[in-house]
């Protein structure tokens, strides 16, 4: 009898220190690394923008790059071009603002840090700078959002 419980005592234990790791395990699941959070915020950037229709635009890139740049250029049917840049170094504080089905992605940065750039419009080339760079977004639901956040973070962070 004595025997039995010991055994059964040791099964019990088996299986509790089994669940424990595997509970550890889990818990400690690597994060993705640097490759895939790219992939991952430029396809939420390509699947998210929202361009107005007013706009006509014949094609548009907004892109993350490996060395914390955040990069926006529109292309219009007319051929005239908008690029927006900034580094992740100088962001200040990422917004949004709307309904998960569309908003405003809302970068601002502490001074003039964002590059503006225009390119063949009839008004000629300007090159300017701003501190905020308001983005049109749909399908932009809190978990989205949050891991959106938590990328761009971990890039303004990178190398500090």
């Amino acid at each position: 009898m004595r025997r039995s419980v010991l055994a059964l005592t040791k099964k019990v234990l088996l299986i509790l220190l089994f669940t424990l790791a595997g509970i550890i395990n889990y818990c400690f699941v690597p994060a993705l690394d640097e490759q895939e959070m790219l992939t991952w915020s430029n396809r939420c950037f390509t699947e998210s923008y929202n361009p107005p229709a007013e706009e006509k635009l014949k094609k548009w890139e907004f892109t993350l790059t490996s060395d914390a740049f955040v990069r926006l250029r529109k292309t219009y049917t007319n051929g005239k071009q908008e690029y927006y840049s900034f580094h992740l170094h100088r962001l200040n504080d990422m917004a949004y603002l709307g309904t998960p089905a569309t908003g405003t992605l809302q970068f601002k940065t502490g001074s003039d840090d964002i590059i503006v750039q225009t390119y063949n419009d009839r008004k000629g080339d300007v090159d300017s700078m701003t501190n905020v760079l308001n983005i049109p977004v749909k399908n932009m639901g809190a978990e989205r959002l949050d891991s959106l956040q938590k990328v761009i973070e971990y890039f303004k962070n990178k190398g500090l």
